[in-house]
């Protein structure tokens, strides 16, 4: 049965009817609505981990490049596009921090602290919510992220702010549940001293 594209709204389609439209039918719609449903989220993360935004830009642009050059060889449509677009997200802004040499991988077996993570149970429960509902607001939370090493503020985005489990978040950042467990652990840690010393030099400013 012959279907007009132009009476079709793209935007009610889900990612997985939008990829095969755009896989079988080179539709140029079905992509541009993948691309406006998720852009904002893939850039923000970009962002997230490298803090400058024409940095981010182009990392951005790269990573559309390659999804667009990959989504024909290597995405399996089993999987969730975006998960997929993640990835090579994630990867190409890591590629960036490393040549940068500002990325610390703390899952190296150099490193001392592997040991640590490691130890942490499997069953441990460690929620995004206990660091993001501090009663604090959206600007000063972010700009405390942005302090985190680069690890433990990716981490974090990746659980609050995009929703993704732990077993997904160790998948695309390639280390174990419980590395990834350790680094959210960490970072709440260090969140919350850095909201104690805020408000502690808060305090002491009205003195």
């Amino acid at each position: 049965m012959f279907t007009d594209k132009k009476n079709i709204n793209h935007n009610k389609l889900d990612d997985h009817q939008l990829v095969r439209m755009y896989r079988k039918d080179n539709d140029q719609l079905a992509f541009k609505a993948l691309l406006d449903r998720h852009q904002s989220k893939i850039y923000s993360y970009i962002y997230s981990m490298v803090g400058n935004p024409d940095v981010a830009n182009d990392i951005f642009q790269d990573t559309f490049t390659k999804v667009i050059t990959k989504m024909d060889d290597t995405y399996n449509e089993q999987g969730k596009w975006i998960a997929w677009v993640m990835r090579i997200a994630h990867n190409a802004t890591i590629d960036h921090i490393r040549k940068q040499k500002r990325f610390v991988d703390v899952n190296s077996a150099n490193d001392p602290d592997n040991d640590f993570y490691d130890r942490i149970p499997d069953t441990e429960q460690v929620s995004a919510q206990d660091g993001m509902e501090m009663g604090e607001d959206h600007k000063s939370l972010m700009k405390h992220i942005g302090s985190l090493p680069p690890e433990q503020r990716e981490v974090v985005m990746l659980r609050h702010y995009y929703e993704m489990s732990f077993k997904e978040i160790a998948e695309l950042t390639n280390v174990s549940i419980n590395t990834a467990l350790g680094r959210m652990r960490y970072a709440l840690i260090n969140l919350r001293k850095m909201f104690e010393q805020e408000n502690a030099n808060e305090i002491k400013a009205t003195e």
